[in-house]
């Protein structure tokens, strides 16, 4: 292992934002994680968004970041530039031997801020999802592919959270199978409370049978989509009731729409313990059009919840269709389909979801992702050593 500086290896880790979400998970987990002993590991991020919630500032309080003004979600010429000048800045006075950059926005400024500020550090990009479907037209996602292209050039080693996002990425020409890697998610999921004292602190009623929906309300995710769902089974007379937790820009028209069709939902905002809404819920829907690896989905796994998803991104490497929950096509009627199996068979559901746990525990433990980390960062040092 080369050494730097007091002999640990210095690790900047940059991401836009700790939104709510998957990546925030992810990064809080190795921030938490990685062996003070032998890494200097420092976190770089920038602002959430008024309709965001700030991971940091709502979970993960105890963990510290260098915030980085206009590194957020929003695009602007000018605080972008400021953004790259600072995290230029930040490179220059920490030196790290390693850069690691999260999310399409921090990926493009601090991979180029690196090329740029002068230091011989080792790039590494984890992409949690990519941007080539249903995010952009054909031109702008052209654009986006040819930027990830050059980019992924001068960078040493390219982390995918799943097998299908990093093949969906090589098959449109950024990177080679030899710069890239799975690097699978990990997380710790905190105790899950008694299904009575969580339906008490969330006001619902415990009888009742619930459907989960976790996660941005955003067009991704395809609100309206979950929404046709419940219509749909309402109109049937289906015994569930659905619980959304999360926010985004669709937020409003979800609320709007569900109250004037007098649907079966409960809109309960960014929860800062998921594990309260996990606890009383008997399984949970996922509606997107795309996505990398979601989070939300091992989280059910580890509290013994059966899933239903859409086939998107990686999901069918979370969620193994007839054994660990339903995977569908992405079609209202076979989410609809899925739905009323779970509802009308006990049975299936608790064996779904028994086996979930066996497999997200088996699989996605947050001791293994950060293991993985430091063997990799070990690698690349002593790659660098020898050359």
């Amino acid at each position: 292992m080369a050494e730097s500086h007091d002999g640990r290896i210095r690790v900047m880790r940059i991401i836009a934002r700790m939104n709510v979400g998957g990546p925030a998970v992810q990064v809080s987990g190795l921030m938490r994680g990685i062996d003070p002993l032998r890494f200097n590991h420092q976190l770089f991020t920038g602002f959430c968004g008024e309709d965001e919630s700030d991971y940091l500032d709502s979970v993960a309080k105890d963990i510290s970041a260098t915030r980085i003004k206009g590194l957020g979600r929003s695009i602007s010429l000018g605080a972008d530039i400021g953004s790259f000048i600072q995290i230029i800045k930040e490179i220059r006075s920490f030196e790290p031997d390693i850069i690691h950059t999260h999310t399409a926005k921090a990926g493009v400024i601090g991979r180029i801020a690196s090329l740029l500020s002068g230091k011989r550090s080792i790039r590494v990009h984890t992409f949690h999802g990519h941007l080539l479907h249903g995010y952009f037209g054909k031109v702008k996602t052209q654009i986006v592919i040819t930027i990830e292209s050059v980019l992924a050039l001068f960078t040493t080693r390219l982390l995918a959270v799943g097998k299908k996002v990093m093949d969906d990425l090589l098959a449109e020409g950024v990177g080679t199978a030899a710069k890239f890697s799975v690097m699978s998610p990990g997380l710790r999921l905190g105790i899950i409370p008694e299904r009575a004292a969580a339906c008490a602190t969330l006001h619902l009623d415990p009888t009742k049978t619930y459907c989960a929906f976790i996660g941005r309300i955003t067009k991704i995710k395809r609100p309206d989509r979950f929404l046709d769902v419940v219509a749909q089974l309402n109109k049937d007379g289906a015994n569930v009731h659905f619980l959304v937790a999360g926010a985004g820009e669709l937020l409003d028209y979800c609320t709007e729409r569900a109250r004037d069709e007098s649907l079966p939902v409960t809109f309960l905002g960014w929860c800062e313990e998921v594990e309260t809404v996990l606890a009383v819920s008997d399984f949970l829907i996922l509606t997107s059009d795309n996505e990398g690896t979601p989070l939300s989905l091992i989280q059910a796994g580890m509290a013994h919840l059966p899933v239903i998803a859409t086939n998107v991104g990686s999901v069918s490497e979370i969620v193994l269709d007839g054994k660990t929950g339903i995977v569908t096509e992405i079609s209202t009627q076979d989410l609809v389909s899925a739905v009323s199996k779970l509802l009308g068979d006990n049975e299936l559901r608790h064996k779904l979801g028994d086996a979930a746990y066996e497999y997200t525990m088996a699989r996605y433990g947050v001791e293994r992702l950060v293991r993985d980390h430091q063997d990799l960062y070990s690698t690349l040092m002593a790659d660098r050593a020898k050359s």
